[in-house]
């Protein structure tokens, strides 16, 4: 709402502070912090009674974050009006154990569904299952049905890879492959090969970051990286998928650089960012890409100053950008000058599990 709000205020002309968000983000040991962007302050702390978070996941309508944790092998279900707990649990029970990254919620916020792997420990020695398409009961608070991913598809998706049909009939799993997936069976019925794109003459393409930019339902934008099957000269472009219709296109901008953090687009969907990065250790350079998305085209670049290893973010208003992750605190840039302004204290060691948006 906050998001909407914002954008009705630009679209005006009112020159009015947007409504601020408020961030939520994963911290050692078993936390979420609550930060309020327009005090750019840590105002409260969810404790995981599960242990470490290593994905989180909002659902479409913005009111639930769904918490997957490493500690026990957990799950759980963030109220974002109140930040409370409404529900968490962990899969380990006695000898079985569970490992997963990242999942998510039907529509109906009953099921949770991930890919992941069975741990038995036997009298003599541990018994690792092949990797599992798994159905989590959020209600009942177990693991209710497995099915044996195909050995093609072992790759496909990962930490936060993964949505369900707006109809609640498949699962995508997001990787070097589009794997969608019949979820009455966990049986996979189509996959969608990235690696050749009809008409691209391209190899190599794959789904790049965490799925965080669905700004419409049902619809999702991210940035590829491909390379061509003779001098395997390597391009980047934005790729759209329509979770209903599964149409999936891809537009090439230019040459890949040596690697690029996931797209943040702003809330009206028309200007887009990116980190690029080239070099190694001391070599190393980073710089903020600015797009337009009505015509894919690069608009600015400008480098900035970056971490052995960080996290890209935007802000709910589309005006700054985040530099966070394996450290204490927040980086903030002007979205539009892509110069730094200030750094916010977090008084805690954030984790891969990155930050969620909501408000």
């Amino acid at each position: 709402m906050k998001r909407a709000l914002a954008f009705a205020a630009a679209a005006l002309g009112l020159t009015g502070a947007a409504p601020a968000s408020t961030l939520f983000l994963g911290s050692y040991p078993d936390t979420l912090l609550i930060f309020d962007e327009g005090k750019g302050a840590v105002t409260g702390r969810i404790k995981l009674a599960s242990g470490l978070p290593t994905s989180m996941q909002l659902s479409d309508d913005g009111k639930r974050i769904y918490v997957t944790t490493i500690t026990t092998s957990g799950i759980e279900v963030i109220d974002t009006a109140t930040h409370r707990v409404i529900n968490q649990f962990s899969l380990n029970d006695g000898p079985t154990r569970w490992r997963f990254w990242g999942g998510t919620p039907d529509p109906t916020g009953r099921y949770f569904y991930t890919v992941g792997t069975k741990i038995e420990k036997g009298v003599d020695r541990y018994t690792v299952s092949k990797p599992l398409y798994m159905v989590v009961d959020l209600e009942k608070k177990s693991v209710v049905r497995t099915q044996e991913v195909d050995e093609q598809d072992a790759r496909a998706g990962g930490r936060g890879g993964y949505k369900v049909s707006p109809d609640g009939r498949f699962l995508y799993s997001f990787g070097e492959k589009i794997v969608i997936v019949d979820l009455p069976t966990l049986k996979a019925v189509e996959r969608i090969d990235l690696a050749k794109p009809e008409g691209m003459g391209l190899e190599e393409v794959g789904f790049g970051g965490q799925l965080e930019n669905q700004r419409e339902p049902g619809k999702l934008v991210s940035l590829f990286n491909a390379q061509d099957p003779y001098i395997h000269a390597k391009m980047f472009g934005v790729a759209r998928f329509d979770l209903t219709s599964r149409q999936f296109d891809f537009t090439p901008i230019g040459p890949a650089p040596d690697a690029m953090a996931g797209l943040q687009l702003s809330p009206d969907g028309k200007t887009a960012y990116t980190v690029v990065t080239n070099g190694k250790l001391g070599n190393k350079r980073c710089e903020f890409w600015r797009f337009d998305m009505t015509t894919n085209a690069v608009l600015d670049k400008a480098e900035f100053q970056c971490r052995s290893r960080f996290r890209f973010g935007l802000s709910g208003d589309g005006a700054k950008l985040y530099i966070y992750g394996a450290s204490y605190d927040i980086e903030v840039y002007d979205a539009r000058t892509l110069k730094r302004e200030r750094t916010w204290d977090l008084g805690a060691d954030t984790t891969g599990a990155g930050m969620v948006i909501a408000g």
